[in-house]
């Protein structure tokens, strides 16, 4: 009892054209055709997202610096100057 014959979708078809008319009905189709398909592309490009192997904004590196050598002035020093 739970599946739909043929007939019933029959009417189910008339009155949706009849609600709707003849002319909605390919431009509903064809922006639900659009809708699908961006969201085909946008699910694969966020699957895509988490697959890349180089990161973009990743740490750089930086240029070798030579240690420098402070000395110390002591107080001795400038007592005897």
């Amino acid at each position: 009892m739970g599946a739909l014959s043929w007939w019933h979708w029959a009417i189910v078809l008339v009155v949706v054209v009849v609600l709707f008319g003849s002319k909605k009905l390919p431009e509903a189709a064809r922006g639900l055709g659009r809708s699908m398909r961006i969201f085909k592309s946008e699910m694969a490009e966020m699957a895509n997202d988490g697959n890349d192997k180089k990161p973009a904004d990743g740490p750089k590196e930086l240029p070798a610096v030579e240690p420098t050598v402070q000395v110390d002035v002591t107080s001795d020093e400038k007592k005897s100057a």
